[in-house]
């Protein structure tokens, strides 16, 4: 198969596996990035400039709330990304895993951990150049479900990413970095959009966050699975189960 192909062939997975799991994906979403969408809302609310940042207390509460927020986001990402690569992955003969069953088995420690660490290795790299930031991006893109589907420790993750990608570097970054650039460039439509209705309010923001969250964040998550179990598959020989659609209870 062609490179050309093979990309194809990965977006028309992602599409089909995205179509067939589109009611639980948006479902779980609309559970994890509605409250997500109202701490986010909350936080474009504070008028920075008003604040007197000379107090050291205020200077304080300040760093304490942001802190909160991007947490409390954090794992929203995290509980998301790992429920979708044990939806996904779930041993075959098994009904679908219930909300509960996936709050079970999510490894919270770990993932967190791995998407600081992606997060502070992507910027430091973009602090360097775009091209270090995409390559950091592209590398290491595959952490969070590689803790999820193979069990491994934060450290583990980031190195198996690495190496399942080297060798398919272009294969990932076409298919990864257009689903994040235009992602974002249709959750800041679907944002200017929900603003043009609702106008520059509370109620407006928050609707922001949580629709372009919430249609958006399943597809590079359900890419970001499938990328990981098609080279793991390709490296060892054998790959995970995977569901295009969900087994029937």
């Amino acid at each position: 198969m062609s490179f050309g192909r093979r990309v194809a062939a990965a977006y028309a997975d992602i599409w089909r596996t995205y179509w067939g799991w589109m009611p639980s994906l948006l479902g779980f979403a609309v559970l994890v990035f509605v409250p997500l969408g109202l701490l986010d809302a909350l936080s474009l609310r504070v008028d920075v400039d008003s604040l007197d940042l000379t107090s050291g207390i205020e200077i304080a509460a300040l760093m304490l709330a942001v802190g909160a927020v991007t947490m409390t986001g954090l794992l929203g990402e995290i509980f998301f990304s790992g429920a979708i690569a044990i939806s996904l992955t779930h041993p075959h003969g098994q009904g679908r895993p219930s909300v509960r069953e996936i709050a079970g088995r999510i490894k919270y420690g770990r993932l967190v951990v791995v998407d600081v660490a992606f997060v502070a290795i992507v910027a430091l790299g973009l602090l360097l150049g775009l091209v270090p930031g995409v390559l950091a991006f592209v590398f290491l893109g595959l952490a969070g479900p590689i803790v999820e589907i193979e069990e491994r420790s934060a450290a583990s993750a980031l190195r198996r990413s690495f190496q399942l990608v080297r060798g398919s570097f272009w294969f990932v970054f076409w298919v990864l970095v257009p689903i994040e650039v235009l992602g974002d460039a249709i959750g800041g439509g679907l944002a200017a959009l929900v603003h043009h209705e609702l106008g520059d309010t509370f109620v407006a923001a928050w609707l922001a966050e949580a629709v372009s969250n919430a249609f958006l964040s399943p597809v590079f998550a359900v890419a970001a699975v499938l990328l990981t179990v098609d080279l793991i598959g390709r490296r060892e020989g054998t790959a995970p189960p995977l569901h295009a659609t969900p087994v029937p209870a």
